[in-house]
C-alpha cells in the first residue's frame, strides 16, 4: 500500500494543497498550528474511520466554506486506485470515481496512526481501548463497523425500553426482541475482539521488549464482559451465553435502567510485570505500551491483508529517547511512513527521507 498523491481543498486550515510523497520515509516539518496534523488526519480519513482527534464533520471544513474535499491516488490490491471524500454540502465518498459508502472504503486504504492523543490507550478508561480494538478490526473486516453501529443502536433502544417498563409493565415482553438482536450482534463483536486480542498479545509483548530493552514485560489480555465467556467459544455459543445473561439480569437492568452485560463493557487489559500499566506505569512506560500496540497492529494488518499499511506518526519521535526512536524507525520500515516534527534534529539528516516543510497550510519539498 502506497500513496502516490493527496490533494486537499478547504480542509481544516488548508485552502489548497497537493502532495506527491516518497515511497518510503516522508518527514513533514514545521512550527505548531501550520497544518501538519491536519494533513496526517486527511490521510487517516481514507481508511474509512472517524477522525483520530474525535472531530465532527463540520470541524473538517475550513472556516467560511460550505464543503471540503480530500482526494488521493494510491497503489493497493495490485493496481492503481483513487478515492475522494467530500464533506459538507453534497457530501459523498467515491472510490475509483464510483459513489461508495464508508464501509466500502474500509480495507481499500490500510494505515496505522499514532499521535499524542493515543496515549489515552494506556492512560484512560476502557472505552479508549475498545475504540482501538474496533478501529483495528474494522480495517480487517469492513462489515465489522456496520455491526458495531447496529449493536450501539440496539443497545440504546433497549435502554430506552428499560426506562419505560416501570411505568408501563405491559412493555416487558418487548425485551425478548431486543435481547435477541443484541445477543446476535454482540456475539460477533466478542468473537472478533477475542481473536484480535489473542494475535495482539504475543506481538505487542515482543515489540515492548525491544522498546524497553527487556527491563519489563507487557501482557495484553481481553476481558469479556460476559461472565460465562471462555476463549474457545464460537459465535453460536457466545450468542446463547449472552442471551442467557440478559435474561438472568433482566430485573437488575430494569432497576438500573441500563444493560449490564455485553461488549459495551469489555476491557483490554495492559499489564507491566503483572501490574496495571494504567494505574502504575510511568508516562514513558505508557508511551512504550501504545507504541508496542501500534507496531503489533501494523504487523497484524500486513499479515492478514497482504498489504503493507501506511504508517502515520504525528509528533511522536520528539518524546522518545535515542534507543526507542531507532528501534521504532527500524520496525516500521520499509513501509511508506509519514512523520511530523517541529524541530530539525538528527531525524532530518537521514538521506533516504523525503523532506517537506509546512507553513500556513502550504507544503514545500526540499531540505
Amino acid at each position: 500500500m502506497r500513496f502516490h498523491e493527496i490533494a486537499l481543498r478547504d480542509f481544516r486550515n488548508i485552502p489548497s494543497l497537493t502532495l506527491h510523497p516518497g515511497e518510503g520515509l516522508n518527514i513533514i516539518r514545521g512550527e505548531n498550528a501550520q497544518g501538519k496534523t491536519n494533513l496526517i488526519e486527511a490521510f487517516w480519513l481514507f481508511t474509512g474511520m472517524r477522525s483520530f482527534r474525535g472531530a465532527k464533520e463540520s470541524d473538517l471544513i475550513r472556516f467560511g466554506q460550505e464543503q471540503a474535499d480530500i482526494s488521493c491516488s494510491f497503489w493497493s490490491e495490485g493496481r492503481e486506485q483513487s478515492a475522494r471524500i467530500r464533506f459538507g454540502a453534497n457530501r459523498g465518498i467515491f472510490i475509483n470515481e464510483i459513489r461508495s459508502s464508508a464501509s466500502e472504503i474500509c480495507g481499500k486504504v490500510n494505515a496505522v496512526v499514532f499521535s499524542p492523543s493515543h496515549l489515552a490507550l494506556a492512560r484512560d478508561g476502557p472505552a479508549e481501548r475498545r475504540r482501538f480494538l474496533d478501529e483495528a478490526i474494522g480495517q480487517l473486516y469492513p462489515t465489522y463497523q456496520k455491526n458495531i453501529l447496529y449493536y450501539q443502536k440496539t443497545l440504546q433502544q433497549r435502554g430506552a425500553l428499560l426506562k419505560d417498563i416501570p411505568q408501563h409493565p405491559d412493555l416487558l415482553p418487548l425485551l425478548d426482541t431486543w435481547d435477541y438482536h443484541l445477543a446476535r450482534a454482540g456475539a460477533q463483536i466478542i468473537r472478533l475482539r477475542a481473536r484480535y486480542a489473542d494475535m495482539l498479545a504475543s506481538s505487542a509483548a515482543e515489540y515492548y521488549q525491544g522498546l524497553c530493552g527487556g527491563r519489563e514485560e507487557l501482557a495484553v489480555s481481553y476481558a469479556c464482559a460476559l461472565e460465562s465467556f471462555s476463549p474457545g467459544m464460537e459465535i453460536p455459543d457466545i450468542r446463547d451465553a449472552f442471551a442467557g445473561e440478559l435474561r438472568e439480569n433482566r430485573q437488575q437492568d430494569i432497576r438500573q435502567c441500563l444493560t449490564g452485560a455485553g461488549p459495551h463493557r469489555d476491557e483490554l487489559i495492559l499489564s507491566l510485570d503483572g501490574r496495571s500499566a494504567r494505574m502504575y506505569g510511568s508516562q514513558g512506560q505508557q508511551r512504550s505500551c501504545v507504541l508496542a500496540l501500534k507496531l503489533a497492529e501494523c504487523g497484524i494488518l500486513e499479515n492478514s491483508t497482504g498489504e503493507s499499511p501506511v504508517v502515520l506518526l504525528d509528533d511522536v519521535l520528539s518524546e522518545l529517547d535515542s534507543h526507542r526512536r531507532a528501534y521504532l524507525l527500524a520496525c516500521i520500515r520499509p513501509r511508506q511512513v509519514f512523520i511530523t516534527c517541529c524541530e530539525e534534529d538528527a531525524l532530518l539528516l537521514q538521506e533516504d527521507a523525503a523532506l517537506f516543510t509546512m507553513r500556513d497550510g502550504q507544503i514545500e519539498p526540499g531540505r
